[in-house]
């Protein structure tokens, strides 16, 4: 869409309300699918759309389209939901004009990442021919236009190259199915590493080991944290869960709740995320949420902020064309200082959480985590013994993040939103049932 398309619309939408904000996204999706070995599909997918927020008399509207054809039908709906809209608590972002850099990355084309697909299920075969092996890769183009009338005109773009390769095996009644990815901006996906990371994952799978119930020594791997811990932070840490008053870090700050060695925080200027400003035209920061153990602060966009009496901290983030809500960019846990291996190698008994099953909290609000897992190991004497299966881990982050063992000196982006070192914990719940 053109500038002078976004100009008409915010012209048009400016006639007939006191303020309005206009976003722009568009998006392409090239997603190139092997399964169970055999290439599966080739299809771009591609929308385009516009959403706008005016405000009337006090009251919000909001409306949103595919179809860049009909702009006055696209007003004319907006403002009619303005009448019995919520009242304009914020006012839409002023005085903001950026135009992100365009990315000059040329991502591989179809037919090289065909051949890339091919030669990953041909190695994983030279490790095991039995393995039943999915690629895929997509590549994601997305560009996203915002602005007001108080003189806000921001615009940026990214390019988003990811593989994901997984391998099911099948002896029996035994199933394993094991995964890694790559999500890449800027740079060529590291296929070698993906292909190393899951062959390394079968091989310390090829033998069964048992663990009793009880309290263990628990280490999670950064993709289990990212899954099952990263999503706890994201809500407890939300300025609207804060402000609804079901956080229970919501009137907690300045108090010092975790072990010191903990820091969490935000970096929206790094990895495949990367974002200078929000979907709301608010300019994005670092952030640090808790430093070294105590709670500093929230994340919030700018309804909620301004229903708490703060300001917008460039969080306020979109599913597609819907409304504005808090989102994290990245959310990064600062590494400590031992070895991945150091950290296996200092558990006398113990388990190791590579992969879980859905989210499976228990009490999100509370904290609380209950986790099924799809691939881990048992760990004795330092060494892991084998996989073990029909294994739960249950804790909760306020006790766990108390009872820190350790933090791995070598966090790793997960996918496009989190960038976590291995954690461990000296004692978490496990519960075995035998098979």
């Amino acid at each position: 869409m053109s500038d002078s398309t976004l100009e008409q619309i915010l012209k048009l939408a400016t006639q007939r309300s006191d303020s309005a904000e206009v976003y722009y996204l568009s998006s392409q999706d090239t997603p190139i699918e092997f399964e169970n070995n055999r290439l599966k599909s080739l299809q771009t997918k591609a929308i385009q759309g516009v959403a706008l927020r005016v405000t009337c008399n006090g009251k919000l509207g909001f409306a949103s389209s595919t179809d860049l054809t009909r702009l006055e039908d696209l007003v004319d709906a907006a403002v009619q939901t303005a009448a019995t809209g919520d009242r304009a608590e914020f006012e839409f972002a002023k005085n903001f004009r950026m135009t992100a850099p365009e990315s000059t990355y040329k991502p591989p084309t179809t037919q090289e990442l065909v051949e890339i697909g091919k030669k990953l299920i041909q190695q994983v075969h030279e490790y095991n021919p039995e393995i039943l092996v999915d690629v895929s890769f997509h590549v994601r183009k997305v560009r996203v236009k915002i602005a007001t009338n108080s003189d806000v005109y921001a615009e940026r773009s990214n390019q988003i190259v990811s593989v994901s390769l997984s391998g099911n095996l099948v002896r029996g009644e035994d199933f394993l199915q094991a995964y890694s990815y790559d999500v890449a901006r800027e740079r060529p996906i590291e296929t070698e590493r993906v292909l190393q990371q899951l062959l390394e994952k079968y091989r310390r799978a090829e033998r069964l080991a048992h663990i009793s119930s009880g309290s263990y020594p628990v280490l999670f791997t950064p993709r289990a944290a990212a899954s099952t811990l990263g999503n706890l932070f994201d809500t407890v840490l939300s300025g609207q869960v804060v402000y609804q008053k079901a956080s229970p870090l919501a009137d907690k700050v300045g108090e010092t709740l975790f072990d010191e060695r903990f820091t969490l925080f935000e970096e929206p200027a790094s990895g495949p995320s990367a974002c200078p400003f929000d979907d709301e035209g608010t300019p994005t920061s670092r952030k640090v949420y808790i430093e070294r153990g105590t709670v500093k602060g929230f994340y919030w966009d700018r309804r909620w902020a301004a229903r708490a009496g703060v300001t917008s901290t460039g969080n306020g983030f979109r599913g597609g064309l819907s409304r504005p809500s808090p989102d994290m960019v990245n959310l990064c846990i600062a590494p400590g200082q031992t070895s991945t291996a150091d950290l296996i190698a200092s558990m006398k008994e113990g388990l190791i959480v590579d992969q879980v099953l859905g989210a499976g909290q228990s009490n999100q609000l509370a904290g609380e985590f209950s986790v099924n897992l799809d691939l881990g190991y048992k760990v004795e004497k330092g060494e892991i013994v084998g996989r073990v299966k029909n294994t739960m881990v249950a804790g909760n982050i306020f006790e766990a993040f108390k009872n820190l063992a350790e933090l791995s000196d070598s966090p790793e982006w997960i996918g496009g939103g989190a960038y976590l070192p291995s954690i461990l914990f000296t004692q978490l719940s496990v519960a075995s049932r035998q098979s």
